[in-house]
């Protein structure tokens, strides 16, 4: 990677964890003291903090702020811990306040240029030869979309569909998805985040049925969503990798700049 990494993290900082556009989906983001808090409305959308400046005296009192306000919502929310986030102990401190961590995730990078250059091929190429990427324009897309998420993941996505699915009617420029179909079965999906008016696109999903996995779709849904990126002007892809995903996406020449712990906070 070519790339200054200390540099991009910085500005995926300011631009993305520290912006308060919204995404389309509902939610709602603003500064709340020293976080920045997005919340859902009328259930559509992901309620967290994905960026704070906090201090070993000023943690906890901001950590119990951020509790009461979810409280008195009867809300759950994740607040999002970058390996890099200060102090050094936030996440035992988060740990303590009744949070819940998840599995580490990598945050890694690319830029899109190096993702496309030298590849005149169309979006799709490599993909086996009953296997094609349709993009997701509708409510029944999102569904087939969700339905492999849960295949996959083992786990119920029903905010997210209806997030998704306010996201694509109010803001349909802010998002790609895509859905592999083997005839007329998805077998896999994934989506691409345009984050307005920053220089960054994140990419979700990318998740592949058991059965279907080793065959290079993964590969094809990042090139293609590289691809839709790149033609918007986006410089730097951006994704939160699983341990399974990030050896494929170093092998795409995307590099490991942090890493990143949810940390789960529910009422009662």
């Amino acid at each position: 990677m070519t790339f200054d990494h200390a540099a991009v993290l910085a500005e995926y900082d300011a631009q993305v964890r520290r912006g308060t556009e919204p995404d389309g989906s509902g939610a709602v983001a603003e500064r709340a003291g020293p976080v920045v808090r997005w919340t859902t409305v009328g259930g559509a959308g992901w309620s967290g903090i994905v960026w704070s400046d906090l201090d070993s005296g000023t943690t906890d009192e901001a950590i119990a702020d951020q509790v009461r306000f979810f409280r008195h919502r009867g809300e759950e929310f994740e607040w999002k811990l970058y390996s890099y986030d200060r102090p050094a102990d936030l996440g035992e401190r988060l740990l303590a306040a009744g949070f819940t961590g998840e599995d580490e995730e990598s945050v890694m990078m690319s830029e899109t240029a190096e993702l496309t250059a030298g590849s005149p091929d169309p979006p799709g190429t490599g993909l086996p030869g009953d296997v094609r990427l349709v993009p997701v324009t509708d409510e029944a897309g999102v569904a087939r979309m969700i339905d492999v998420h849960d295949r996959v993941f083992g786990t119920n996505h029903s905010q997210l569909r209806a997030s998704l699915i306010a996201q694509l009617a109010a803001s349909p420029q802010s998002t790609a998805m895509i859905i592999a179909m083997a005839g007329d079965e998805p077998v896999s999906s994934a989506r691409v985040d345009f984050y307005a008016g920053t220089e960054f696109a994140g990419l979700f999903g990318g998740g592949t049925l058991p059965q279907w996995r080793g065959r290079g779709i993964y590969r094809a849904l990042v090139a293609y969503r590289a691809r839709l990126a790149a033609a918007r002007g986006y410089r730097y892809l951006q994704v939160d990798a699983s341990a399974e995903s990030r050896p494929i996406l170093e092998r795409l020449g995307f590099a490991c700049l942090a890493m990143t712990t949810p940390y789960t906070w529910s009422p009662g």
